[in-house]
């Protein structure tokens, strides 16, 4: 559905897009690899951060 309506507001975008087309499809492929690749970052690190508390600790300090 993103992808759909980019495309449709991509003709209204194109006078400001310099040097994209308004079907550009290493922009509409790259743009959502690189958010879903920041999306894996930004959860992976706290999750991993998570993984060496000992759970009873954790629920001990959540008093």
């Amino acid at each position: 559905v993103g992808l759909v309506g980019a495309a449709v507001l991509a003709r209204g975008l194109a006078g400001m897009l310099y040097g994209v087309g308004t079907l550009d499809a290493l922009t509409f492929g790259g743009v959502p690899l690189l958010l879903g690749a920041v999306a894996l970052v930004a959860s992976w690190l706290p999750a991993r951060h998570a993984l060496r508390v000992t759970p009873a600790i954790a629920l001990r300090a959540d008093e």
